[in-house]
């Protein structure tokens, strides 16, 4: 080890301690790695396969713009999220980020909407994949074999955390290289030998409606790109074990939008102009128009080709959420925040990662998954929390960094905005507010209440949840003067 980096490790252990913390992870992760993780997270294939059906029936092919303008909202975002985690650079993220800039109660909400909005998308994510194997294997999906495919997603992805953070770092770059690779070839190709439809497309709003009456249609549409852009926050809930996390995190937040953002356009760009039958896709005829699109320019064996590497992107993106769900419950469970801190806060003397806590993250979401086999609306209900869940932890953070600005915080990291800090933080915000309403906004008044306004629903029990739970367990009482403490560093 050269002088270099032992003065680095140095200068990270001393940033940590006057945080208030002693190293316990293994510092080993590469700002490349760390982007990785974050991209994997965020997985542009994952999301725009996932949701592209869905986007194209609400609004029209125009719906590809809200790739761009999404993007540039949740840019702000990330720019904020730079800011804090550079001068605070603590594993567990939102928790620990919104603790120093309002204080414990708030950071203790934060994280408790974020904890169980994570464990929701591992659901969510291992049972969007659990189709694409089943298409690649040549199995019928039945109930029970889909909740079977998507436990076992959950358990190997649990299994291969377990094995240190320079594991997950080497799967995620694999998972990036794959996704990225994938992405860019099938676009490209599906653009350059597969197309079917003239660009003008993107601005044919159809049956929609024109000028302001597309509006409506567009904010439909616009679910699906909100779907796509989170993610890049995983890059700063292993800050503890990446080398000048006050520096290479922020970068590799910004490199997750800018690349991942790009990545999900050219991907929905080249499925809109390679779609052979435009109409069946818009009124929903065709019900999966990405399998109709691939296996039209591809061939069978083409298809199964890219099934196997969209796998492959599912499959980093559960190990990702299921890294970032681990570190929050570590961070909580090392500030005596929740209940069985003392067996949760454990880091494996060998692997060096919070070992009881990588259990939770994956034993919870199997929980869920199998719930549908019994409840099925209500696991659905619960999955669709995952979206507006970590939106609105983005804007406890957001609004956090507008208070703690209104009340002298000056950011003192390696990454600042200088005098552009609060006008982005303003637009962060105000796009984030419009971000939740869209996403929770009513949009099916023939479904029963409870899907209607499912992510509401979830949303108040998970709230309610967490306060009965302060109430009751009082978790915070011995915390607030240590949280005073810290604040003032």
């Amino acid at each position: 080890m050269d002088s270099n980096t032992v003065s680095t490790q140095d200068e990270d252990a001393a940033q940590l301690a006057a945080l208030g913390y002693t190293p316990t992870f293994e510092r080993s992760m590469s700002l490349w790695e760390n982007f990785s993780l974050g991209f994997t997270y965020l997985s542009p294939v994952v999301g725009v396969y996932s949701v592209f059906a869905l986007a194209i029936m609400a609004g029209g092919p125009p719906m590809f713009w809200t790739y761009l303008l999404v993007g540039a909202g949740q840019l702000m975002v990330c720019l904020i999220f730079g800011e804090v985690v550079s001068q605070y650079p603590i594993s567990g993220g939102l928790y620990p980020w919104a603790r120093r800039l309002v204080g414990v109660r708030w950071a203790w909400m934060a994280g408790w909407i974020y904890m169980w909005a994570l464990w929701t998308t591992l659901a969510a994510v291992s049972m969007g994949g659990a189709p694409f194997v089943a298409q690649l294997l040549g199995i019928e999906l039945s109930p029970i074999a889909n909740a079977t495919i998507a436990a076992t997603a959950v358990v190997s992805t649990t299994i291969l955390n377990l094995m240190g953070t320079r594991l997950l770092a080497r799967v995620a770059m694999f998972g990036f290289i794959c996704e990225i690779v994938g992405a860019i070839c099938v676009g490209i190709y599906l653009l350059v030998f597969a197309r079917q439809q003239d660009f003008s497309i993107l601005f044919n709003t159809y049956n929609f409606g024109h000028g302001v009456g597309y509006v409506p249609a567009l904010l439909a549409a616009s679910v699906g790109a909100t779907f796509c852009y989170y993610g890049f926050e995983a890059c700063g809930d292993v800050a503890e074990e990446t080398p000048n996390p006050s520096r290479a995190i922020p970068r590799a937040m910004i490199m997750t939008i800018y690349i991942g953002g790009a990545a999900a356009m050219l991907v929905c760009l080249a499925l809109l102009l390679a779609i052979p039958d435009l109409a069946a896709a818009i009124s929903g005829k065709d019900v999966d128009p990405v399998t109709t699109v691939l296996k039209t320019a591809l061939g069978e064996t083409g298809f199964r080709v890219v099934i196997a590497i969209v796998l492959v992107s599912f499959f980093s993106c559960l190990l990702s959420l299921q890294a970032a769900a681990s570190r929050l419950l570590h961070a909580y469970a090392r500030d005596k925040m929740i209940i069985g801190s003392s067996w949760l806060e454990k880091i494996s003397p060998r692997t060096r990662v919070p070992a009881n806590a990588l259990l939770v993250a994956g034993v919870i979401p199997v929980m869920i998954i199998l719930m549908g086999l019994f409840m099925e609306e209500a696991a659905k209900t619960i999955i669709v929390f995952g979206s507006m869940g970590i939106y609105v932890c983005f804007q406890m953070i957001v609004l956090g960094a507008l208070y703690a600005r209104k009340n002298g915080w000056v950011p003192q990291g390696a990454f600042r905005l200088g005098k552009w800090a609060l006008p982005v933080n303003i637009v962060a915000a105000v796009f984030g507010i419009g971000a939740i309403i869209n996403l929770a906004w009513p949009r099916s008044p023939t479904d029963p209440w409870y899907l209607n306004y499912g992510m509401i629903l979830t949303l108040a029990i998970v709230i309610g949840a967490g306060l009965m739970y302060m109430l009751v367990a009082r978790p915070l009482d011995q915390q607030v003067k240590l949280s005073e403490e810290q604040s003032s560093m």
